[in-house]
């Protein structure tokens, strides 16, 4: 029998249709399996009876109607911090202990609306701060190829849960590579769209200028076809683009000669693992044989690139993070019972290490005294870098580069080193900082047969010609 995870969300409806399978059926083997998968802490909630009830209304709808959503029978699980109406939401946090949300997100809205089947939320680094998934208050997420290993953050759990085939699909966000690294470490695609693209409501804000939601898949046509349900402009998101939302599965052919950017600054940085840069070099070979541009072109401001996202980060950060005060909902420290200590004490109690330092870092960015010497300067930094991409996507279709410098690190290995763990983000946060969308896709292994993802970028909102160049990259064999 054929792997769900073989099979692309359309072949599984015609399945559907023809009545080989039932979406009760996909749900309870699935179901089967996150029960045997305890162990890897992926999940924080499962949606067990709901699941099965929206699975037999579906079930329901296969002879009663003809017209189905385009994820009629796609189960999907979220992440941690995108806000499903009557259900809990805790962002990792034990800041958020035993809140549930009174509202639905955007992209839970359009899933729903599409007939998919949310099967439960996925765990991640508190308040999505982290490379490694090992800042949850609920504990570490394994990386379900192998358990001594990171599953990537902070999107960790919402990674396995996919890895390990415990759902067809599952959401994440992305506001410095924490959708695209832990698809790396854990051999999927994970696609970070457009600042815009996708709305932010209903999201649990760490940085909103940074953050976007974004999809997990086997293969890029899933990814496709989530990207045309949960885009579009939304009026309870100011921020979210009126650009039109392409049919982008149905665009997956790309039949001409790409024009390439690889920037000499990633390639010979000191922190780049030898396997992973001989892989990428295998496929820039492969590229050039098949008859593409792949150009050298001057990219100085590598070395600046982390520093500008964490100043800009952490100073958004300390205000999104103001409101969790022990006194609105959530946690409240047991400890006080006058305002000024019950602030102090939900807060020092209800934060993690990690998170805590980032609220500090950025309400120091932020003080009188510094704001020009790191806030301000940073921005200048983050319209430099913004111009120069937009200058380099004027002569090229995309960028290429790695998406981490390492695969899969072993738990404990960075934790002692903030600074080596924050480098782990090297590679991502430039898509980010400059909002066009990127997407890992899981094209080599090294010598122990660990993922190694190799990273795509490409012009704002071109998500569409992005995911078909990412399907033919998909068809190279590239020497593992």
């Amino acid at each position: 029998m054929t792997e769900l995870s073989d099979k692309t969300i359309k072949q599984i409806q015609t399945e559907l249709k023809t009545g080989s399978t039932s979406c009760e059926k996909l749900v309870r083997d699935y179901l089967q399996k996150i029960d045997e998968a305890k162990h890897l802490n992926a999940f924080l909630e499962v949606f067990s009876d709901e699941a099965i009830e929206r699975a037999k209304e579906l079930d329901k709808k296969t002879t009663e109607i003809t017209i189905k959503g385009k994820l009629f029978g796609c189960v999907i699980a979220i992440k941690d911090n995108i806000c499903y109406k009557q259900h809990k939401v805790s962002a990792g946090s034990k800041i958020l202990e035993g809140f549930t949300s009174l509202y639905n997100s955007t992209v839970v809205e359009r899933l729903l609306a599409e007939d998919a089947i949310i099967i439960g939320r996925t765990n991640c680094d508190e308040f999505a701060m982290g490379s490694s998934n090992e800042n949850s208050a609920y504990g570490n997420v394994l990386n379900a190829q192998d358990n001594s290993r990171v599953p990537g953050g902070s999107s960790g759990g919402s990674a396995v849960v996919v890895q390990a085939n415990l759902c067809h699909a599952s959401l994440g966000s992305d506001t410095g590579g924490s959708i695209r690294q832990p698809a790396a470490f854990c051999g999927l695609v994970g696609l970070k769209p457009t600042y815009g693209r996708v709305s932010r409501y209903g999201l649990i804000a760490y940085a909103s200028s940074f953050d976007q939601i974004g999809p997990f898949t086997h293969n890029i046509e899933d990814a496709a076809l989530i990207m045309e349900v949960i885009s579009g402009k939304d009026n309870y998101d100011s921020t979210s683009s009126s650009e039109i939302v392409p049919a982008y599965s149905f665009e997956l052919g790309f039949d001409k000669k790409a024009r390439i950017a690889v920037f000499p600054s990633t390639m010979n940085s000191d922190g780049l693992n030898a396997e992973v840069k001989s892989s990428l070099e295998n496929l820039l070979n492969d590229l050039k044989s098949e008859g593409h541009s792949v150009e050298e072109v001057g990219f100085n401001l590598l070395d600046h690139l982390i520093a500008t996202y964490y100043v800009l980060t952490t100073a958004e950060a300390s205000s999104n993070l103001a409101r969790f005060d022990g006194v609105h909902y959530g946690y409240r420290s047991k400890n006080a019972d006058e305002m000024d200590p019950v602030y102090k004490r939900s807060r020092t109690e209800g934060f993690g290490k990690e998170v805590k330092n980032r609220i500090m870092l950025g309400t120091f960015v932020l003080s009188s005294g510094y704001y020009d010497a790191y806030y301000s300067r940073a921005q200048k930094v983050r319209r430099i870098l913004t111009d120069e991409i937009r200058d380099i996507f004027k002569e090229y279709d995309f960028i290429i580069m790695p998406t981490s410098p390492t695969v899969a690190f072993k738990f404990g290995e960075k934790t002692d080193n903030p600074v080596e763990m924050y480098l782990a983000d090297i590679y991502t946060v430039l898509a980010n900082l400059t909002g066009i969308p990127a997407i890992s896709l899981p094209l080599a292994e090294d010598k122990n047969g660990l993922p190694i993802g190799v990273q795509l970028l490409a012009d704002k909102f071109q998500e569409s010609k992005l995911l078909a160049f990412s399907e033919k990259l998909m068809q190279i064999e590239t020497p593992k």
